[in-house]
């Protein structure tokens, strides 16, 4: 800060973390937004393709988002008065090359008629009864074993892990059903039991940005009142007695008061050169999954018989407990919904390649990956914020959704010295880890913003 202007912060990655803070950060500093992609909001990613003489726009990253689970990006929609839409959240498996399939639906569940007669389907649908009892009476935080070490040892069968919650767990997530077996079974239950997953009934309804996310995407940025500076990539960031400076690729240099990552951690810890031990140890512990996602219209990649589609399709080869990646296929016309009848899906690393004459888009995204390392790490992260102008933020600081990351990006804004959010909200941070006096600010905030 120089002569009384106000404070120069810079915001890395233009994901829901760094809009937000952005946003937020801009109507009281000079802000300025650096993205080194050619476009805005990160997973928040809408395509637009040509399905013969229609045209869609279809979401390929981010696609929905709950009022109950989701309160902050709620507000934020009703504020940037953006629309949403109902969604459908119904799960279907296809396991063993197609040898069994269901889906959460009424007329799914026995899609195959054979599944009346299977020990399998019985023993899955008696598990899954006693989970859910048993997860309304559990004392969730003081589970300390792994989601597989949980179901073993509390005798669930191997239906129930291996056709069931591991499959549903790994779609949710986004990784292979053989990482999820290493999730702490404390925040799995967390995470179901806040979603009202283990309820047959009375579950949140979803909902989507209607015409897709980017449409929140431009009105936010719209409402950040700095520079946004597109396909600009940073080579490193280093503290020095006046700020941090950020150098970019070419060897120009700027210096700000205050530097937000607003980008993965991994990405993080790669460009602050001088990361001391605490900053190394907590960023360097969140390990990520690379998943390709392509758009296209190829019905193979959907259970093969369709009275068990839906729109969260889990697809497993024969002998496929073992995949490296997780195969899922989303049915874009129940998600979005779209006007076309043509089938349009996204298949995370499809274990089948689609006919490439039906392939429309593909992309990459990395998920992180909240394995018990993780989930200590983001309990010590409220110690390293702020030290020397470095903050951080993003999805991966709570459970890796829209949420997660608006949290964290509004809640690095109100730190630094930005106006509270303009809604009013008690546990504005619940979903991250935040210091105590932050959270205490927040509390007291929502308050009086409510009255």
């Amino acid at each position: 800060m120089q002569n009384g202007s106000p404070a120069r912060v810079a915001v890395i990655g233009s994901g829901i973390s760094g809009l937000s803070a952005s946003w937020l950060l801009s109507k009281r500093f000079d802000v300025t937004l650096f993205e080194a992609d050619d476009r805005l909001g990160g997973h928040a990613n809408t395509r637009r393709v040509v399905l013969g003489d229609e045209t869609v726009d279809v979401d390929t990253g981010f696609i929905v988002y709950n009022p109950l689970n989701y309160p902050n990006f709620t507000a934020l929609l009703d504020l940037l008065d953006v629309e949403s839409a109902p969604s459908d959240m119904s799960f279907a498996a296809s396991i063993d090359d197609g040898g069994f399939e269901y889906s959460s639906h009424a007329h799914g569940l026995f899609a195959q008629k054979r599944n009346f007669l299977r020990p399998r389907m019985w023993s899955m649908l008696s598990d899954l009864m006693r989970l859910y009892s048993d997860a309304s009476k559990r004392d969730i935080e003081a589970e300390h074993r792994s989601l597989d070490t949980f179901l073993i040892e509390e005798g669930y069968s191997d239906a129930f892990r291996n056709d069931h919650i591991l499959p549903m767990c790994a779609a949710i997530w986004s990784s292979p059903a053989t990482t999820m077996k290493q999730y702490p079974a404390r925040t799995f239950f967390r995470f179901f039991r806040n979603h009202g997953l283990f309820k047959l009934t009375n579950r949140p309804g979803w909902r989507t940005v209607k015409g897709g996310s980017r449409n929140y995407v431009e009105a936010l940025s719209a409402a950040i009142e700095g520079e946004i500076r597109l396909n600009t990539r940073i080579s490193g960031v280093q503290r020095t007695d006046l700020g941090p400076c950020i150098t970019f690729e070419g060897g120009r240099s700027e210096r700000f008061d205050h530097v937000v990552f607003a980008c993965h951690s991994d990405q993080a810890l790669n460009l602050l050169q001088d990361a001391d031990a605490d900053e190394a140890s907590r960023l360097g512990a969140i390990r990520y999954q690379d998943n390709t996602a392509v758009l296209h219209t190829d019905t193979n990649l959907m259970p093969q018989r369709k009275q068990a589609w839906a729109s969260w399709n889990y697809m497993q080869k024969r002998d496929g407990a073992g995949q490296s990646a997780i195969s899922l296929t989303y049915w874009m016309n129940t998600l979005q919904p779209l006007s076309t009848e043509t089938p349009v899906l996204v298949t995370l690393n499809p274990e089948t390649e689609p006919d490439p004459a039906q392939v429309l888009e593909v992309e990459t995204y990395a998920h992180p990956v909240f394995d018990e390392a993780a989930v200590q790490a983001q309990t010590r992260m409220p110690d390293i914020q702020g030290r020397g102008g470095i903050w951080y933020a993003g999805a991966w600081m709570g459970s890796g959704f829209h949420e997660d990351g608006l949290q964290a990006g509004l809640a690095v804004a109100e730190a630094i010295g930005a106006p509270i959010r303009p809604w009013g909200l008690v546990g504005c941070t619940s979903r991250i880890a935040w210091p105590d006096h932050l959270q205490r600010r927040d509390l007291a905030a929502a308050s009086v913003a409510a009255e």
